[in-house]
C-alpha cells in the first residue's frame, strides 16, 4: 500500500525554497519531489491561500517562501493543506449490526483519534526553523567526515539543472 506523501513533499519544498537565493520554479520544485509541475502547484495552493509561499508568473518567475517562514510550525503546514489524515487504519464495515466490529471499530477510533491529537500537538511545536538548522548541522558533519552529500537544489536526486 502506498502512503500519501503529501505532507513530507511540501516539508522538502518549502525547506529548499528556505535555502534558495531566487524563485524556483514548478518544474524544478517537481524534479525535488519526482512529481508533474502540475500537481506540485495544486499542492502549493492551499501554502499560498496561507500566505507560506508566493509565485510569480513570466521570466523570473517562481515560488518563493513568505518571511517569517523560520516561525511557520509543521502544524500551520498541515492545517495549510486542509488538514489531511495523519493516522489511518481501515475498518470492517461491511457488518455494522456485528456487536464484535462495533466495538473493534469504536476501540480503534478512539486510540486513532488520540493518536491523531498527540502528533498534532508535537507537530504545533516543530518550525521550520529547527528542520534548516538540523539540516545545516547534518551538512556541516558531512563536510568533517568528508562524504559527498549535497543539499543544493542543483544537485539533489542525482538531477543537474
Amino acid at each position: 500500500m502506498k502512503h500519501n506523501s503529501q505532507f513530507s513533499d511540501v516539508l522538502h519544498v518549502l525547506l529548499h525554497l528556505a535555502e534558495a537565493q531566487a524563485p524556483l520554479t514548478s518544474e524544478v520544485l517537481a524534479q525535488t519531489m519526482d512529481t508533474n509541475p502540475v500537481v506540485l502547484r495544486r499542492l502549493m495552493a492551499g501554502l499560498r491561500d496561507a500566505g507560506m509561499v508566493s509565485s510569480g508568473k513570466g521570466h523570473g518567475g517562481g515560488w518563493l517562501i513568505a518571511p517569517g517562514w523560520g516561525e511557520t510550525t509543521l502544524g500551520d503546514i498541515h492545517q495549510a493543506l486542509g488538514a489531511p489524515a495523519l493516522v489511518s487504519l481501515g475498518f470492517r464495515e461491511d457488518h455494522p449490526e456485528c456487536l464484535v466490529a462495533q466495538v473493534v471499530n469504536s476501540s480503534l477510533r478512539s486510540a486513532m483519534q488520540e493518536a491523531e491529537a498527540s502528533l498534532l500537538a508535537k507537530l504545533g511545536g516543530i518550525t521550520l526553523a529547527q528542520l534548516s538548522a538540523q539540516i545545516g548541522a547534518s551538512l556541516r558533519a558531512h563536510r568533517l567526515a568528508k562524504t559527498s552529500t549535497s543539499h543544493r537544489i542543483e544537485d539533489h536526486h542525482g538531477h543537474s539543472h
